[in-house]
């Protein structure tokens, strides 16, 4: 890995970073692939990996319409963990975070993953209740979990307020061990250069604007950079994904709303884990420059605008100030969005729609940073493979006429 000074990392800011190589080589999109991933992000760039790690394919495409991670995977909030409460979701956010734990030696790239934990506080003893059948269900799953009293919840966050005037005492909650945060551009970055050094084509700029059919089965894209034929096609846009499916006539059961999100000036180091209060419905953490990172629930106006709101702003805010009131005096430093794909159970959608040779890996809701290597995993797998894995069988779209939910609204409804 090339090494560089002070003075010579100045002098390409300098300079406009012309001495620098390239993360990923620069292609313009063959006349054919072996498959073809749409969507540029961390779950399409996953899947490439893998597909030619795993599987050995190296004639193998991601198109992306604008550039790498610039859709969700660089406007999230970064928070990884696995504290879902059904065996089909551990099993799945637990691959990812298996393999989030080795990615930075796996890819040779740091992604600054910091398993700091993550709280999830409760104020009523109701809510107490669910977390320790939460606390009960990933025990009884394989996942680190455990149940924790008002004095020990404390202990991890101190700051919490616990006045006499305090509306949401905190009375304990779940908490997980393994979860913390990841640098999201670092993953991106981290993907599309493993995957491009292994033969996989990354063409930025690239829509797709319509799927070639043929006999049932799919033979090919077409694109503003021309057709491209592949009898592979794997999905991995996020909220692009139900228009995409809907050019080869499947029908996805998705809407798209905003989720927003918020950093504050940085300040030194005051909290050293994640934390979602249940009671105000915000999530914090500090990054590593020692901004506050911090949310809260869906905006539940169906868009694909990607900026922020007063409304929302408010209620987050407020929120973040009912549980932490020395944060008041902090200074707002930025506010975006990001388009989730919302699943009516809350659970992605894994597998065949529509013809032959088309998959998705679509419907992550809130979900979907913390999911990028297992759904880059499964994805692959279903493309090189041509049917599921075990842990990606519950999450067919199948599972909707069957009446086989998978309801985790409660472990995801909360945006992180």
């Amino acid at each position: 890995m090339t090494r560089y000074s002070a003075i010579a990392l100045a002098r390409e800011g300098l300079l406009g970073h012309r001495g620098w190589r390239a993360a990923w080589r620069r292609v313009r999109p063959a006349a054919a692939y072996d498959a073809v991933v749409v969507g540029g992000g961390g779950h399409g760039l996953a899947t490439a990996y893998y597909l030619a790690k795993n599987h050995g394919m190296r004639r193998v495409a991601v198109l992306e319409r604008g550039w790498i991670g610039g859709g969700n995977t660089g406007r999230n909030t970064t928070v990884i963990r696995s504290n879902y409460f059904y065996p089909e979701s551990v099993a799945l956010y637990d691959l990812a975070l298996r393999l989030y734990e080795d990615l930075s030696r796996e890819l040779n790239y740091n992604i600054m993953l910091s398993q700091r934990g993550m709280l999830i506080a409760a104020h009523t003893p109701a809510q107490m209740e669910i977390c320790a059948r939460i606390a009960n269900a990933m025990q009884l799953n394989g996942v680190d979990g455990e149940l924790m009293d008002a004095r020990r919840a404390l202990e991890r966050v101190p700051l919490l307020n616990q006045g006499s005037d305090a509306r949401y005492r905190c009375l304990g909650g779940v908490w997980q061990g393994r979860a913390g945060v990841a640098r999201h551009d670092a993953v991106a970055w981290a993907y599309a250069r493993a995957a491009s050094a292994l033969g996989v084509d990354i063409v930025e700029n690239c829509e797709v604007t319509g799927i070639a059919i043929e006999g049932g089965a799919v033979t090919g894209v077409e694109t503003t950079l021309g057709p491209i034929r592949t009898e592979r096609l794997g999905l991995a846009a996020a909220g692009a994904t139900p228009a995409l499916a809907a050019m080869a006539g499947a029908r996805l059961p998705i809407h798209d709303y905003a989720l927003q999100a918020f950093v504050s000036e940085p300040v030194k180091p005051v909290l050293d884990t994640v934390l979602l209060y249940l009671g105000t419905g915000t999530y914090v953490s500090q990054s590593d420059k020692g901004e506050l990172v911090f949310g809260g629930g869906l905006d539940r106006v169906p868009t694909h605008g990607q900026r922020g709101n007063l409304p929302v702003q408010e209620t987050v805010i407020s929120g973040l100030l009912e549980m932490f009131p020395a944060f008041g005096q902090l200074k707002l430093l930025r506010q975006w969005a990001g388009v989730v794909d919302v699943v009516p159970d809350s659970s992605p959608i894994l597998g065949p729609v529509g013809p032959e040779g088309l998959y998705v890996n679509c419907g992550w809701g809130t979900g979907g940073f913390k999911a990028i290597p297992a759904g880059g995993w499964l994805l692959a797998h279903l493309l090189a493979e041509g049917r599921h894995h075990e842990i990606s069988r519950p999450f067919d779209l199948s599972r909707f006429a069957e009446g086989r939910l998978i309801d985790e609204a409660a472990g995801s409804g909360i945006a992180h």
